[in-house]
């Protein structure tokens, strides 16, 4: 009997995650299995920066195995801004639910971490490998840090204690039930809400940048997959980054062509090439989940950003979208 507690459950991955269980067919590579309990918490449920409601999660669902995705996260602003934040509600957070993993005897946990983690000077790509080869950028440093203790983390109580404890390291993650505040969200959510208000307002379409820098995304559910994979079938200590292909890289400009498509977006587009594009690509190999898990079929980029486009619009009015409805 495994009794699975998917931590941050009400997120975009936690959700993909619920999602993933409930529809594909019982017995499945990645259906739900006979013998198995889900939990999908919230914070709503606990503050998981407190160690006693911490535990007391714990001695509710009683997991055998638990998904770690609950942490404080935001954009670049709220990251420059709140570093301390950042850096002591993750690390609290991550803490509390290792130790409590630890002392209620939890089979197995898979956290989730970011490519954030990874020093801003890297020789590319980006592999499992050099987490800790320098320093993470400076606009996010309490967040990366906080991160990249979990992997110093899972290293320290598999060797004094024999714990087995790993984590995931997704790139882009994009799908339903992602934050569309325009303020406060990543770029293809934030590109989604932009275009379809300004279809609804009659509007120009305006995207910062030039839309040239590449980048690799991964459709939640497809993540979400991997995620029920790697709790079930990976049993190493070290990370590994759940991405498509560096061949599978997109453009900014592909990105936003595609969600004017989705949208049906006919007013005036274009670039704002005044502002600035930040890097112009990240590539992370997948060479070593691709070596592990052998034939994935990732959900084709177009068709995961109409499936998003059309959630979003199916549930305008109870997603995350900050106040910025009119």
């Amino acid at each position: 009997m495994s009794r699975i507690l998917v931590t941050g459950g009400s997120g975009l991955v936690g959700k993909a995650i619920q999602r993933v269980i409930e529809t594909e067919p019982e017995g499945s590579k990645y259906g739900k299995q006979p013998g198995e309990e889900w939990f999908f918490i919230g914070s709503s449920e606990g503050d998981l920066r407190d160690p006693a409601a911490t535990d007391a999660l714990f001695d509710k669902y009683r997991p055998t195995h638990v998904i770690h995705l609950a942490a404080l996260v935001g954009g670049l602003f709220k990251n420059m801004k709140y570093k301390l934040t950042f850096l002591r509600d993750n690390t609290l957070i991550n803490d509390n639910v290792l130790r409590s993993a630890y002392t209620r005897q939890t089979s197995k946990v898979v956290s989730c971490l970011s490519t954030c983690v990874f020093p801003d000077k890297v020789e590319y790509p980006l592999d499992e490998t050099k987490i800790h080869s320098g320093p993470p950028h400076e606009s996010n440093f309490g967040y990366a840090h906080a991160k990249r203790m979990v992997d110093v983390m899972n290293h320290a109580y598999k060797e004094e204690f024999g714990c087995n404890f790993t984590s995931a390291i997704p790139t882009n993650v994009f799908g339903p039930h992602d934050n569309f505040d325009l303020e406060d969200s990543h770029v293809i959510p934030g590109l989604i809400h932009k275009c379809v208000l300004a279809k609804k307002n009659g509007t120009p379409f305006v995207v910062s940048g030039t839309g040239k820098p590449l980048r690799q995304f991964i459709y939640s559910i497809d993540l979400a997959k991997l995620f029920i994979w790697q709790l079930r079938n990976y049993d190493d200590v070290e990370p590994l980054i759940l991405s498509v292909g560096e061949d599978e890289e997109v453009s900014i400009k592909q990105v936003a062509d595609a969600i004017v498509k989705a949208v049906g977006f006919e007013g005036n587009y274009s670039f704002d090439t005044n502002r600035a594009d930040g890097q112009f690509r990240k590539p992370a190999s997948n060479a070593k989940l691709l070596g592990l898990v052998g034939d994935f079929k990732f959900t084709p980029f177009e068709e995961a950003l109409h499936d998003t486009v059309k959630w979003f619009l199916d549930n305008y009015d109870s997603a995350r979208t900050g106040h910025q409805k009119k």
